[in-house]
Formats: structure tokens, C-alpha cells, sequence
């Protein structure tokens, strides 16, 4: 079957992006060419330009996401077209894709249609290899801990308490749970270790939250791998290997440059998942865009329930920035089913259950409001709505008069999101900016997972696993408290129950474990089952992928 997207950005006609770096005023030493449309900006251009205004900051979140989805990089993309059309000076921000979910069934993240972030063949695969770079920082850190243990231990390491764990960018459930070290006493000490898929590592996190390469390297110091016998935390520091990591990274840290089937200029540039990790393109490619524009558009993944919140919870804090404004993608086909439609019975309209679904749009709203922030409602639209069901949802969101607009982004590009782009300069320049987060650092760990989990899902409260209670106590003794949460959760649902769709009622959050992302300055939060490594799916993408004798990719999305 052949995939419009691909065909699409095969055609495009791409500008040489030094053109591209030109129009943000960036000269030739400020760049490495990555081949003829890619390049990575040297940090030194951030000293450069330290005295310019800096630009406002608009985020693009959704509902939760469906199979019948919700365009959100989409959106973002056509987005910051429309912006140009309007004769605003923007720029994209977007995370770079991993390439587990490019290979099993997510696909990747370069937008669709005619609103799409090219060469869309070279983001998908491995780009300028930032997350290569990352597994190798990652997975130098574990073979520096089993040295360690096997040339005498003198950290006195508990071999049983090692919690860091090596990682691959690829869904790979075999390698959830390994032993390492067989073979004899050559080969180290057997213990049970595990993969973390690389975005979910905390390199990509702390890589994302740093501000610079020094920055990067005393995050990168304070990461916890392990406890000793006595269950004091060990540290990369401990291990005196901050500086090689540092070193591998040093290229990756680096923002890259690429742009949109409308030239518009696109930082691509980090991958955490949202729905286990922070799920935000870096702190730096971001504060690079408001030196280099009027506005930054990015995105944050999921629903706002997880990439929103950790974006202004998480992100804004240790960016230090305001956002201006947030965008709230919702489609009609994705409401239906939030309102018990079956994806196989998308086409037929059906307006009561897409009233139904309307309360997780709802849910979503409410959020963003309690930060505080102007925003607007982006309907994406898909040529199977019918009038109806679009005249519904509009009629619901004037009613209660949420601005929103008719986004037609995939189909159309920029054009399609002009209205869109109109009312979120409006909303920005007539009401105001009440940005507050939800928790403060100095609240406990423990109210900060129920402040999340009430004001945000919508649960009664929280239940801890005895793991998680022991977790809290312990922490708190390592004066991690202060420090903010990232809650890993399934991105389908705002419980933690993947299939309680819409905006279900009368549940609570169940906390199995904690782990500590010293680093990155965040503790994780598990819930649910949720994996740091997933899976693939029976039939994954990659069974449709190829390529030509002429070298032309085939299967991407």
C-alpha cells in the first residue's frame, strides 16, 4: 500500500539549509552540515545572540490518543507554516523519533500530509544520530559499573541493587529482563540486569533539561546507578566517568536544524517518551528558537495529561521560561471513540457518541486552564466528518466559550491552519498570562504524585504499592523530596487502566514503584504496567518497509 506522507515529502523541494539558517540569522561558523538539508548549531550561537528578546513559546498538546488519531505534530507543523502566512517570524520545536516506534506501530513523528518536517526518510532513521550517541553514553555507564564490581568493587556495590540498566532505541520485550556476566569468572559477576528502550533513558532526560554542555556534565554526575550493601545511592560521579559521557555527547547536545515542506526553519532535537519519560524536545533547541524567532512553536507528547503537564510542570521550571499560549488538539474520529465508537465503525456518523467523548476534550481544557495559560482548541479535520458531528463540537465549544478553530493542516498545510494561527496570536496579545504550576518544589514527593493524579486525571486519590510507601521514606532520607515527578502512565486513558476511555470516574492512581532521576531532577512514578521497554506489534511497520535499487525508502510514516 503506498503511503501518501512519504510520497509527499519525497517531492518536496527542500531549500540547502544554509538558506534555512540564513533567514534565522545564523552564519556559517554557527552551523555543521550534516549533507545538503541537515545541520546541527553550535552552541557558541547561543552566547552570541544571549542579549536578544526572547521569543514566546507556544505548546501544542491533545486529548489522549486513540488509533484513530489526533494529528498533534501535524498540527504543530502546519502550525508554524500558518505563522509565516500570517507574517509572523516562527519557529518549529519538535522531538526526534525513536526508532522503536518507527519500526512497530506508532510510526514516527515528522507531522503528515502537507504539513511535514523533511527530509522526513533521514528523521525517521537516524537522523544525525543523537540517540545513538545516547545508547553509547548509556550503555558505556553499565560496561564502567561491571568493571568496577569485577576489578574489586571498591564502591562496595551491591551487585543485587543495581538499578541503572543498559538500553536500545528498539521495542524489544525479549530483553525486558537479562543475565549478564555468564561464562565464567572472565566475563564478570552474573547478575540480573535489563534494557530500557533509549528514550526512556535518563541520558536522553538529563539531555533534554540540560543548558549546556557543563551543565550536562554535572547532571550527568549526579545520576544514581546503584546502592551499595550499606544502601547508600552510588553516582556516576562515584564512578569518575562524567567526562567520558559528556564527551560521547558532546555532538549530540547540539540542536538540529532541518525544515518544513514550506521552508519554515524546524529545531528537531530530542525524544523522551511521555508516556515514561518527560516527553519534550531540549531545553536548549527551545531556548535556542527564542533567540532565533518571534515564536516557538513546539509540542509535548500525548495528551496533556502527560506531555503537557510535564512540559509545564517539569520543563518550563528547569528551562526557565513562561509559555504564551497552549494549543489543544482534538479530532472528531478520536472523540467518537473516546465516546465507545469502534474504530472499525469510525465512518458512520454518530453525534451522540462523539457528545459523549467530548468530557476527555473536556478534561483536557480544565487542565490547561488551571496553569493558567490562554488557549485554544484545534479541530483537526478529517474528510470523514460529517457536518453534523463538526457543527456539534463547534456548538459545544462555543457554548462554553472555548476558542477554538477548524484546522484542515494535513490537506492543506499552512493555508489550512491561517484561522488557527490568527486566534493564537489573539489569544496571546488580549488575554492574560496567569502561568502557575500545580505543585510547588517544596511539597512532598507523596502530595506531589496526589496533586498530579486528582487535579490532572480527575482520580479520588492514590494508592501506594509497600514498595513504593518504603520508596518514599527512603528518598526522603536522600533529600530527594524537593525534587519533581514524572509520572509513567498509559498514554490512553487519564486513569492508569489503558481501557477506560472518555473521562471515567471514581478510580485511583496505583503507584507500584519509584525510581530515582537525579540528574534529570525528576523522580519517575510507575504506574499501571506500564514499560520502559515495549514491545512490537503481531504485524510491525517494519514489515512493510524497503527500499528501491535506486535508493528510495518505502514504508515509512
Amino acid at each position: 500500500m503506498e503511503n501518501i506522507d512519504l510520497k509527499i515529502a519525497q517531492q518536496a523541494d527542500m531549500k540547502p539549509i544554509r538558506e534555512i539558517a540564513s533567514t534565522l540569522g545564523l552564519n556559517e561558523d554557527d552551523i555543521e552540515l550534516y549533507g545538503n538539508y541537515k545541520a546541527k548549531i553550535s552552541l557558541d550561537a547561543m552566547k552570541r545572540m544571549a542579549d536578544k528578546e526572547d521569543g514566546k513559546v507556544i505548546l501544542v498538546t491533545a486529548i489522549n490518543p486513540t488509533p484513530a488519531g489526533e494529528g498533534k505534530s501535524t498540527t504543530t507543523v502546519g502550525l508554524g507554516q500558518a505563522f509565516k502566512k500570517i507574517g509572523k517570524n516562527a519557529i518549529i520545536a519538535l522531538r526526534e523519533p525513536s526508532f522503536g516506534p518507527v519500526m512497530g506501530i506508532k510510526g514516527g513523528a515528522a507531522g503528515g500530509g502537507y504539513s511535514q518536517v523533511v527530509p522526513m526518510e533521514d528523521l525517521n532513521l537516524h537522523f544525525t544520530g543523537d540517540i545513538h550517541a545516547i545508547t553509547t553514553a548509556n550503555n558505556a555507564i553499565s560496561a564502567i559499573i561491571d568493571n568496577h564490581i569485577h576489578q574489586g568493587n571498591e564502591l562496595n556495590i551491591d551487585p543485587r541493587r543495581i538499578s541503572w540498566k543498559r538500553c536500545l532505541d528498539m521495542n524489544d520485550r525479549a530483553l525486558r529482563q537479562v543475565v549478564v556476566g555468564l561464562g565464567g569468572t572472565g566475563n564478570s559477576i552474573p547478575r540480573e540486569d535489563g534494557f530500557n528502550i533509549s528514550v526512556a533513558s535518563e541520558i536522553m532526560a538529563v539531555l533534554c533539561l540540560a543548558d549546556d554542555l557543563e551543565d550536562l556534565k554535572t547532571r550527568v554526575r549526579r545520576i544514581v546507578v546503584a546502592y551499595t550493601y550499606d544502601r547508600k545511592p552510588v553516582t556516576v560521579g562515584d564512578l569518575q566517568v562524567e567526562g567520558a559521557v559528556a564527551l560521547i555527547l558532546k555532538d549530540a547536545i547540539k540542536p538540529n536544524l532541518v525544515q518544513t515542506l514550506e521552508n519554515t526553519p524546524a529545531l528537531v532535537h530530542g525524544g523522551p517518551f511521555a508516556n515514561i519519560a518527560h516527553g519534550c524536545n531540549s531545553v536548549i533547541a527551545t531556548n535556542m528558537g527564542r533567540k532565533l524567532a518571534d515564536y516557538v512553536i513546539t509540542e509535548a507528547g500525548f495528551g496533556a495529561d502527560l506531555g503537557a503537564e510535564k512540559f509545564l510542570n517539569i520543563k518550563t521550571l528547569q528551562g526557565h521560561f513562561t509559555p504564551s499560549a497552549v494549543v489543544i488538539v482534538a479530532t472528531v474520529r478520536a472523540l467518537k471513540m473516546h465516546g465507545g465508537v469502534n474504530k472499525k465503525e469510525l465512518d458512520q456518523e454518530n453525534v451522540e457518541a462523539l457528545q459523549q467523548g467530548i468530557e476527555n476534550l473536556e478534561r483536557h481544557i480544565e487542565t490547561i486552564q488551571k496553569f493558567g495559560l490562554p488557549y485554544v482548541v484545534a479541530i483537526n479535520h478529517f474528510t470523514g466528518d460529517t457536518k453534523r458531528e463538526t457543527a456539534a463540537l463547534e456548538e459545544y465549544l462555543k457554548s462554553n466559550k472555548h476558542p477554538y478553530s477548524l484546522s484542515e493542516v494535513w490537506a492543506k498545510g499552512g493555508e489550512g491552519a491561517v484561522d488557527l494561527a490568527t486566534k493564537v496570536v489573539q489569544e496571546i496579545e488580549t488575554k492574560e498570562n496567569h502561568f502557575q504550576r500545580l505543585y510547588k518544589p517544596e511539597d512532598s514527593l507523596q502530595k506531589k504524585i496526589e496533586t498530579i493524579a486528582k487535579e490532572v486525571y480527575g482520580a479520588d486519590g492514590v494508592e501506594f504499592s509497600s514498595t513504593a510507601r518504603i520508596q518514599l521514606r527512603r528518598f526522603r532520607r536522600f533529600g530527594w523530596d524537593d525534587l519533581g515527578v514524572c509520572m509513567a502512565k498509559t498514554q490512553y486513558s487519564l486513569s492508569d487502566n489503558p481501557k477506560l476511555l472518555g473521562r471515567p470516574k471514581g478510580f485511583t492512581i496505583t503507584i507500584r514503584e519509584l525510581t530515582p532521576s537525579i540528574g534529570a531532577g525528576f523522580i519517575v512514578a510507575l504506574t499501571g504496567d506500564v514499560m520502559t521497554m515495549p514491545g512490537l506489534p503481531k504485524a510491525p511497520a517494519a514489515l512493510e518497509m524497503d527500499i528501491t535499487k535506486d535508493g528510495e525508502a518505502k514504508g515509512l510514516f
